[in-house]
C-alpha cells in the first residue's frame, strides 16, 4: 500500500504500518497512525501551483514597491547627499579648530620648556658656585691640617734625632 501525496514526497505507508506492528502497535493502531500522517503532510505541503502563485504575488509586491519607493528614494538620496556635505563641512571645521588648538598648545609647551629649561641652568649654575665654595673650603682645611701634620712631624723627628744624638754620646762615653 504505497501512497503518494500531491507534490514531490513519496510515503510508503505500507512499511510504516509494518514497522509499527513490529515495535508492538496493532494493525488498526498503525494503519490510523499512518493515515493521519499521510493527511498531515498532505495539509502541510506547498505545490508547484502554491508556489508559483506566491513568487507571482510577491513579483507584483515587488515590482509595486520599486514603482512607489523610486521618487521616496531620489527625495532619500538627496537628503543623504545634503547630510554628507553638512558633515564634511563640520570635519573641516573640526579640523581647523584642532589644528589651531595644536599649534596653541606646541607653542605654550616650546615656552614652557624654555622657561623650565633656564631655571635649570640657573639652578646648575648655583649649585656649581656652592660646590666650588664647598670645595675651596674643604681645600683650604686641609691644607691647614697637612701644614699641622708636617709641623707636628718635624718637631717628632727633631725630637727623635736628639735623642738619638743623645744617646750616642752618651753610648761613646760608656765606652
Amino acid at each position: 500500500m504505497l501512497r503518494t501525496m500531491t507534490g514531490a514526497i513519496a510515503f510508503d505507508t505500507h512499511r510504516f504500518v509494518k514497522r509499527l506492528t513490529d515495535s508492538g502497535f496493532t494493525e488498526k493502531q498503525a494503519e490510523t497512525l499512518a493515515e493521519e500522517h499521510v493527511a498531515l503532510l498532505n495539509d502541510n505541503l506547498a505545490t508547484k501551483t502554491d508556489l508559483a502563485e506566491v513568487e507571482a504575488r510577491l513579483k507584483a509586491d515587488i515590482e509595486a514597491l520599486r514603482l512607489a519607493t523610486g521618487a521616496d528614494l531620489a527625495k532619500v538620496e538627496a537628503g543623504l547627499k545634503a547630510d554628507i556635505a553638512r558633515v564634511e563641512a563640520d570635519i573641516a571645521r573640526v579640523e581647523a579648530g584642532l589644528k589651531a588648538d595644536i599649534a596653541r598648545v606646541e607653542a605654550d609647551l616650546k615656552a614652557d620648556i624654555a622657561r623650565v629649561e633656564g631655571s635649570l641652568k640657573a639652578d646648575l649654575a648655583n649649585v656649581e658656585a656652592g660646590l666650588k665654595a664647598d670645595i675651596a673650603r674643604v681645600e683650604g682645611g686641609l691644607k691647614a691640617d697637612i701644614e699641622a701634620v708636617k709641623a707636628d712631624l718635624l718637631k717628632w723627628m727633631f725630637g727623635a734625632m736628639i735623642a738619638q744624638g743623645g744617646l750616642i754620646v752618651a753610648l761613646v762615653k760608656l765606652l
